[in-house]
């Protein structure tokens, strides 16, 4: 956070900066007030403090939901199953906007390896996308 925060202050005009990575409650105060973007929403806690932190910013914040999609317990993310219901939540926060699903694939030795869970990841916001969620769009992957 703290590379982001300097790099803010010397970079202006036109960018829009992406939050890729694990987020921590207490960190989202920074977050919020360098980040449009962030790739990891993967709790109902953290979308809440993104939602609360944003209303104090006046700003809308884009958020991708990261999702568990190899089933690691070493991985943050949403379990598959769960993403449905955890998006409703969450489309109900006023000052986040749902634009996607990002994931990370295990660590294989083939790049062929992890395609069965960029495939899944796909299948899972296509899905999403037909429910029409308040809030929610499916604009983006983030493999």
């Amino acid at each position: 956070m703290q590379e982001a925060k300097e790099k803010y202050q010397i970079l202006t005009g036109g960018i829009e900066w992406h939050l890729v990575g694990h987020l921590q409650t207490n960190k989202v105060k920074y977050a919020i007030e360098i980040f449009d973007f962030i790739h990891s929403v993967d709790s109902i806690k953290l979308a809440k403090e993104i939602d609360r932190r944003s209303l104090q910013f006046g700003k809308i914040t884009n958020v991708l939901v990261e999702v568990n999609v190899s089933g690691e317990e070493t991985k943050y993310g949403v379990k598959p199953e769960e993403v449905e219901t955890f998006l409703k939540e969450i489309s109900e926060f006023s000052r986040i906007r749902v634009r996607g699903l990002m994931t990370i694939a295990p660590i294989v030795k083939y790049k062929e390896e992890a395609r069965p869970y960029f495939k899944k990841l796909r299948e899972l916001s296509e899905k999403i996308s037909n429910k029409n969620i308040k809030n929610v769009k499916m604009d983006y992957l983030s493999m």
